[in-house]
């Protein structure tokens, strides 16, 4: 790009990290007084109404200088009230948010009392999160050290809506096809399709109201009049036609996942394969010399600035579990097509590029590898990474698409899969996959499981008592124990996980989110009913590392080699090895442990997962899917260690769990990087087909030559071989981070790696950031 290109796009990214982040009541309140004055009509129309409303009503503002507009609010990275989904925990920590430990915002004091004067009154007791509080509360609560069960005070989002179909109708077409289906259909679904054609002309309205105010402002910037008129233009266009440039595409996108926003509180809606997507009108706009590669690439910039506008107000305690406003606007590029040729075009390239100039947390990049892959897109990706920004991370098609299909999802569907969130794996346009449905502690049931099933840090009685340590005559005496405590747990679990599902559907129905899921126009159904072509619930296991070293421990030191005695290391973990250093020591240096492609502990880890597995695949969820499972953290490492007592692997109680969900405990994988590719691919794969995460982190100096690059990419050649699903990298000395931490100041754009997200590491609470500065650094391969 030339000079006047580039200094577009770093006066708006500028401008966007320098305003203050606040929280906004605005659509809060339009919300509330929807309700009130549809007070006899159902939710779905209240819920249509409300959206509408805010459609229309929300302050909109510009800046002269975007090539793409619009926002939920007129200031950028606020965080938006939604009442409906869940007023007690506003209500309890609004005074507090500005000072919390993670996930801060401002607030204007003014709005703290009408938030209690107006909005409270209405919704006590009615909003989601009273709703699964009535129902559950007590289920969720008994399980709560073990089981994080999620979605429970917001919208479900961690879906991939159908891009395509929206850039080829717009709302116009999508109306059409509404007023289509009325004609023969029943009483509910008429509401539905009535519901879906009132949200639509909102957004005919919305893209309207940024149409009139690009023109009246256009005339006070001379300098960018001829673009503020022209992008008005699309905006007028995009009310009442499909995209027909690249322009258009983008922007239509952009309003697309704009409003899924202002529609429901939820993270998590994802693009997918921009490059498969918007390809034909950046193919078709070159051929016909409207634009260059230049003016391309401006616009993508633009559009990826938009992508971090948009962040997420979470109750403290859910701050700590998705820490750093993870948002999970997942752009996927590469892999392969539905013939198995590779997918790469140029569009993947400026996505690439696009990413390597900005460098913020969001979209967060894929790239997705399999055997074929065009060396020169492995190359720039790689290249991509060496400059810091943890992106993109990678995605291995030779490990996913198989169990995809074993979950009864189609070939053509698996190859074309995409990426949600962080790493959630699912597929274009069609699949409410339900992916943060909950966070299962493998390692609390197994401090359970070797302590009568009492809690070692409060003495509670948590579960079933099975014996302890001490009890078990054999390791595998103690397997059939751990086995009992994991069932007794799932059990539990289940009737939680449908309980917030039928909640939803009670709640918080998404005419305008069914009506880009296929299927759910057809049927006449709202995708929280069932409505998706395809219905999966995902729950993560949390975390098999430090459970295979704790096995792998107490296998090795107790019942094979007889080092420790079973009572010895049952007291050292009740007293949190006070007075037991010397055998804390033994537990981390004189056991093997995962992450160094040592089998018999590897496949510890991978037995209990693949257990997990098959057990979950026994229930159906409530809209009659598949549960399937993850291993992935998010931040969730943090909180859920400080759940866990001291482990037999020689962690202290309440330290961190190990990050990611497929990665080694930080320091214990000596053998370096291609020694955790190995353990990894000892895993089943279907234990990932809601996402595995594998964190690694380098020194920057490693990709300083030509050398370094090449051994790189050979290195995820390796990572594709071995059928690993997925890794991402830090690149960042630790004297860099340690810095940032003294001088935040100076370190306001610099971004880590959390686990399936990139955060601005000066944003994260002090505990993860100390995480991250732990983690094993490698600089050779």
């Amino acid at each position: 790009m030339n000079a006047e290109q580039k200094n577009r796009i770093e006066v708006l990214k500028t401008r966007m990290l320098e305003q203050p982040r606040y929280v906004s009541i605005e659509q809060a309140l339009i919300i509330t007084k929807t309700y009130q004055e549809h007070e006899t009509d159902s939710k779905q129309v209240k819920r249509a109404w409300s959206l509408y409303n805010a459609l229309t009503q929300i302050e909109i503002g510009i800046e002269p200088e975007e090539l793409i507009v619009g926002n939920r609010t007129k200031g950028v990275r606020y965080g938006v009230v939604f009442p409906e989904s869940g007023i007690s925990w506003v209500d309890r920590e609004f005074e507090t948010i500005p000072t919390r430990p993670q996930d801060k915002f401002l607030v204007h004091p003014e709005d703290i009392e009408t938030f209690r004067k107006v909005i409270v009154p209405y919704w006590k007791g009615k909003s989601l999160e009273d709703i699964v509080h009535q129902r559950i509360g007590d289920e969720i609560s008994e399980i709560s050290k073990v089981v994080k069960i999620n979605q429970t005070d917001h919208a479900q989002g961690h879906i991939c809506p159908n891009v395509k179909e929206w850039l080829e109708l717009g709302p116009a077409g999508v109306i059409a096809k509404a007023e289509k289906n009325l004609v023969g259909a029943n009483a509910s679904q008429q509401e539905f399709y009535r519901c879906v054609i009132l949200v639509m002309q909102g957004v005919q309205k919305f893209m309207q109201r940024y149409a009139d105010l690009l023109e009246e402002k256009a005339d006070s910037y001379p300098k960018y009049t001829a673009s503020m008129r022209e992008l008005a233009k699309i905006c007028q266009n995009l009310q009442n036609r499909p995209a027909q440039s690249f322009h258009e595409a983008l922007q239509s996108t952009w309003f697309l996942f704009v409003v899924l926003h202002m529609e429901s509180n939820a993270s998590s809606f994802s693009p997918g394969r921009l490059d498969q997507i918007l390809y034909p009108y950046y193919q078709k706009d070159l051929a016909e010399k409207k634009m260059d590669d230049d003016q391309a690439l401006e616009m993508i910039e633009c559009l990826w600035l938009k992508f971090n506008e948009i962040v997420y107000l979470r109750n403290k305690n859910s701050a700590k579990y998705f820490a750093g406003f993870p948002i999970g606007f997942n752009v996927a590029v590469g892999g392969q097509d539905e013939n198995g040729n590779d997918a790469s075009n140029a569009l993947s390239h400026l996505l690439i590029q696009a990413q390597e100039d900005i460098g913020l947390p969001q979209p967060n990049l894929s790239v997705r590898l399999f055997e074929h892959t065009d060396q020169a897109l492995l190359t720039h990706a790689v290249k991509c990474v060496s400059k810091g920004s943890g992106m993109p991370q990678f995605f291995n098609d030779k490990a996913i698409v198989s169990p995809l299909m074993d979950l009864g999802i189609s070939k053509q569907d698996a190859l074309n899969y995409a990426i949600v969130g962080c790493v959630e794996l699912t597929t274009h346009g069609n699949n409410l996959g339900w992916s943060d449905a909950a966070m299962f502690n493998m390692n609390k049931v197994l401090e359970l499981t070797l302590n009568h099933g009492k809690c070692l840090l409060t003495g509670k009685q948590m579960g079933p008592d099975l014996g302890s340590l001490s009890t078990y005559a054999s390791f595998s005496d103690l397997e059939a124990a751990y086995q009992k405590m994991m069932d007794y747990f799932i059990e539990k679990m289940i009737p939680c996980c449908e309980g917030v599902e039928k909640a939803h559907i009670d709640c918080l129905p998404t005419p305008f989110l069914s009506a880009v899921i296929d299927d759910c126009m057809d049927k006449g159904m709202d995708v929280t009913a069932g409505g998706a072509h395809y219905n999966l619930s995902g729950i993560q296991m949390i975390q098999v590392a430090n459970l295979a070293d704790s096995l792998a421990a107490i296998k090795e030191l107790v019942y094979d080699k007889k080092k420790v005695d079973a009572s010895h290391l049952e007291k050292a973990l009740q007293n949190n090895f006070v007075g037991d250093e010397v055998l804390r020591q033994m537990l981390l240096h004189r056991v093997p442990k995962y992450g160094n492609d040592v089998a018999w502990v590897d496949e510890l880890g991978a037995k209990w997962a693949l257990y997990f597995r098959e057990q979950l695949r026994k229930y159906k969820n409530y809209r009659n899917g598949p549960y399937h499972t993850g291993m992935y953290t998010v931040s969730a490492h943090v909180p859920m260690g400080q759940n866990v007592g001291a482990s037999a692997d020689g962690r202290f109680a309440q330290d961190p769990l190990a990050d990611g969900g497929l990665s080694a405990v930080y320091g214990r994988d000596i053998q370096g990087p291609t020694a955790v590719l190995k353990s990894v691919s000892k895993m089943d794969n279907s234990c990932t087909t809601n996402g595995g995460l594998l964190n690694m982190k380098f020194l920057p100096d490693f990709f300083k030559t030509e050398a370094g690059i090449t051994k790189f990419c050979n290195f995820l050649r390796a990572f594709v071989d071995l059928e690993v699903p997925h890794i991402q990298f830090n690149v960042v000395s630790k004297e860099n981070l340690l810095d940032a931490q003294k001088h935040p100041d100076q370190y306001r754009s610099l971004t880590v790696r959390v686990a399936g997200y990139t955060a601005y590491f000066t944003e994260l609470a002090g505990d993860l950031q100390n995480e991250i500065i732990a983690r094993t650094s490698y600089d050779n391969i």
